[in-house]
């Protein structure tokens, strides 16, 4: 099965539509490409209705709420790689994930907030090349209030009129 079809199936499962690619909002590209890795900017959490998920874990927000906000930016993570690349086909394997989870003083549960993108990646692109290594951090504030920042590094079949090394 392909990584486009595990993903539509993935979405059907919750009910929800790949996003748009989300537009830079900064002074940076949302995505790099160096030889055979992408280097994806940190994308925000946003709803199929197109509004940014707002919240702080261990106060207005739990950690399942957490978990799904993760789950959206990751989804935008693949609409950008997909609108970049083409199809998900190129992407060979996920390197590295950086998650950010905006979190009161006490909150400890970060890994199992950021598990949400990291589950649906596993989803994608299978449990042998959907899973990379990972980072989940704590922070007192993110961009807009939103409750979870990620950004990812890909191993990928680089797209048309970009050299590999």
């Amino acid at each position: 099965m392909s990584a486009e079809t595990r993903l539509s199936a993935r979405l059907a499962q919750l009910g929800i539509q790949m996003p748009p690619p989300p537009a830079a909002k900064g002074l940076y590209k949302t995505v790099v490409f160096h030889g055979r890795l992408a280097y994806v900017s940190g994308h925000l959490p946003v709803a199929p209705s197109g509004e940014i998920v707002r919240g702080k874990l261990g106060e207005d927000c739990d950690v399942e709420a957490g978990r799904r906000a993760a789950e959206l930016a990751a989804l935008g993570i693949l609409a950008t790689l997909r609108a970049a690349l083409g199809s998900l086909e190129r992407v060979r394997r996920v390197i590295r994930i950086f998650g950010m989870v905006n979190a009161a003083p006490r909150f400890d549960q970060q890994p199992a907030v950021i598990n949400g993108a990291s589950q649906l990646l596993a989803d994608v692109f299978g449990p042998e090349h959907g899973v990379g290594a990972r980072s989940a951090m704590g922070a007192g504030s993110l961009p807009l209030g939103v409750p979870v920042e990620i950004e990812a590094v890909f191993e990928v079949e680089p797209p048309p009129g970009i050299a590999a090394d």
